[in-house]
């Protein structure tokens, strides 16, 4: 009878934390899907995000003409970049959007970016067009292939206007959790290394390549505990520590001879973040 009883509670208890196990699974489930569903129908009204930075500006603060101004431009991992606090060397402004892939952020290139003239633009975009091969493998190939292009394009655009590129590449990931198991593939971790080598092979005098992984990644590639905020970003921690690099980097760059006026650009109605 004891016996009896002891299995009855071990089945009981296995099956509450089934049952627990199973709401939490689907909590984060239904989580994910509702932010993606809004993700989605917030792109239909605005596919390119081109009034993302004309509704949400504030009052401009004053500018500095006599500072080179410094732009992070990309995804989500651009959009959370922080610019450095102990450097007053740099104007730094932000023009990221979150879920953007690289056809998004170039084609918003000449709103977002070209009335600005920057003279550094620092770059951080893909990994929006890769993690989608897991659900159009047919298309692999081609995602990889206009991935670099609109990249290669970026560099174009913003070299035509003088300005310098920072080309940081796509940061390394965190560690895959349950709920994005059905949805990835190693493709996308070897798709993310194939741009990366893209993406260094674009260095040249006004093309600078940012390496994030040594920066990042620990044991495993995957990007350190202390750095990770999810599976595809990084915290702020993170970014102190991408910013120490970044700083030493910026006081190396030559700008003498690129021109800083701006008088007659749109730098004078935008806000600094």
């Amino acid at each position: 009878m004891k016996v009896s009883n002891r299995i009855l509670i071990y089945s009981l208890i296995l099956l509450t934390l089934s049952l627990i196990g199973s709401i939490t699974l689907n909590f984060i489930i239904y989580n994910a899907a509702n932010r993606y569903y809004r993700q989605v129908n917030s792109t239909r009204l605005d596919p390119l995000g081109l009034n993302v930075y004309q509704s949400s500006e504030s009052p401009a603060q004053t500018i500095k003409f006599d500072r080179p101004t410094v732009l992070f431009f990309g995804d989500s991992r651009a959009s959370a970049w922080t610019h450095p606090s102990d450097i007053e060397d740099f104007n730094f402004i932000n023009r990221g959007i979150g879920a953007q892939t690289t056809a998004q952020v170039q084609q918003r290139f000449d709103r977002h970016v070209a009335p600005l003239a920057p003279d550094i633009l620092i770059l951080q975009v893909g990994v929006n067009d890769l993690k989608t091969i897991p659900l159009f493998p047919q298309w692999k190939d081609e995602i990889i292939e206009r991935c670099k292009r609109n990249i290669q394009q970026i560099v174009t655009d913003a070299r035509q206007q003088n300005s310098i590129v920072i080309l940081s590449t796509i940061f390394p990931l965190g560690k895959l959790p349950i709920e994005r198991k059905p949805f990835w593939s190693e493709d996308v971790d070897l798709a993310i290394e194939d741009v990366n080598t893209f993406i260094e092979s674009l260095a040249d005098r006004d093309a600078i390549v940012f390496q994030t992984k040594p920066i990042l990644a620990g044991e495993g590639e995957s990007v350190k505990d202390e750095y990770r905020l999810d599976f595809l970003h990084i915290n702020e921690t993170g970014y102190a520590a991408l910013n120490r690099e970044l700083v030493s980097l910026l006081q190396t760059i030559e700008l003498t001879g690129r021109s800083q006026n701006r008088e007659n650009s749109e730098i004078h109605n935008v806000s600094f973040n």
